[in-house]
């Protein structure tokens, strides 16, 4: 019986040495990726900190504090009531970019730096908010930036971790103060709006003025020129009559017979109220007369009414025109005369 359970004792022991090498084996070797850190205490005190790539560690005695990761980190707070200097509560979220670059310090300087950034963030945030007024604060989020990232990078240098980057994700002002801006935004496009258009009317009746003006001066240039042109015309025309009736030398019997013509002509119209006849016509008229004389002595139908050149010259000189102003005032009388009778009036 004891001889039976004798190997079975032999075999478990070499086992166990196995198991407790492989385990061993297993403590002792780490392989640390690359951008990390591991914080290595022996006996409970800070012994090295080891870098990415293979090591081997004693076991049981070294162990592993914390592994740190050292890439860019990127964290977002929760936003925070901020009072602004014009006693203005904005809710303020922000977003930090930072990164561990002495895992040591990360350690054993403070006990949680993500806690202590947060913390160090919204007090620091208070401060530099707490001094500006709530345009600056909406407008200024480069400058707000900048002063949260001096004073951060300040603060966690002793931690071993460095700041790049701090950004305002979102900055909310009250809801009344929202609807406010609101009003006065709409009200600013509204009053550019309106300026736009004043300004675009005003523009287009000016090029409307200027068309007109230019329109009118090219028209009054034009009919100027049309005036000139129908003048000139006009005077050479007038010209070459007159010289072709001095190279043809009319005679007065020719120029009387033109009068007549031209006669019908003066008596057109109903503002003709006096005649004026030159006295050419009158030499003219005799000469007719004395034509008309010798070409029919019987008289002009063979009858004898035939009066001599004489006779007619004689009544043709007698016959004067009437004043025109006696005209006017025969006319008027008459006009009045026939008027009909007024009412009441007794008629005659």
């Amino acid at each position: 019986m004891f001889e039976s359970d004798f190997p079975s004792a032999a075999l478990l022991l070499p086992l166990l040495v196995i198991i407790f090498a492989v385990v061993v084996l297993l403590r002792a070797v780490r392989i640390v990726p690359q951008q990390s850190a591991l914080i290595i205490e022996r006996l409970g005190r800070y012994s090295r900190t080891l870098e990415g790539g293979f090591h081997i560690i004693v076991p049981f005695v070294d162990r592993v504090r914390a592994s740190i990761d050292q890439r860019e980190q990127v964290v977002s707070f929760p936003p925070q009531p901020v009072i602004t200097s014009d006693n203005l509560v904005v809710s303020i979220d922000t977003v930090i970019y930072y990164q561990v670059i002495d895992p040591k310090s990360a350690v054993y300087e403070i006990a949680n730096f993500i806690q202590g950034i947060e913390q160090l963030t919204v007090t620091t945030l208070r401060n530099v908010i707490g001094s500006l007024d709530l345009e600056q604060t909406l407008t200024s989020r480069d400058q707000i930036n900048g002063q949260l990232r001096g004073v951060l990078d300040e603060a966690t240098g002793k931690w071993g971790i460095r700041v790049n980057r701090v950004e305002l994700k979102a900055i909310d002002p009250p809801m009344s103060v929202q609807e406010s801006m609101e009003k006065q935004m709409k009200a600013e496009r509204d009053r550019r709006a309106a300026i736009l258009n004043a300004e675009g009317i005003k523009a287009s009746q000016i090029l409307t003025a200027e068309g007109e003006k230019q329109s009118q001066i090219l028209r009054a240039e034009g009919s100027a020129q049309a005036r000139i042109l129908e003048a000139q015309g006009q005077a050479r025309a007038i010209q070459q009559v007159f010289e072709a009736i001095h190279r043809g030398r009319p005679t007065e019997k020719l120029l009387a017979y033109q009068y007549l013509q031209v006669l019908p002509q003066l008596a057109r119209g109903d503002s003709n109220k006096m005649w004026i006849i030159p006295s050419e016509l009158t030499d003219a008229l005799k000469g007719i007369g004395g034509m008309l004389g010798k070409a029919a002595p019987g008289g002009l139908d063979g009858g004898d009414h035939y009066e001599p050149e004489s006779t007619m010259a004689t009544a043709f000189e007698e016959a004067t025109l009437e004043d025109p102003a006696t005209a006017l005032a025969q006319a008027r009388e008459q006009a009045e005369q026939a008027k009909p009778p007024a009412e009441g009036r007794p008629t005659t």
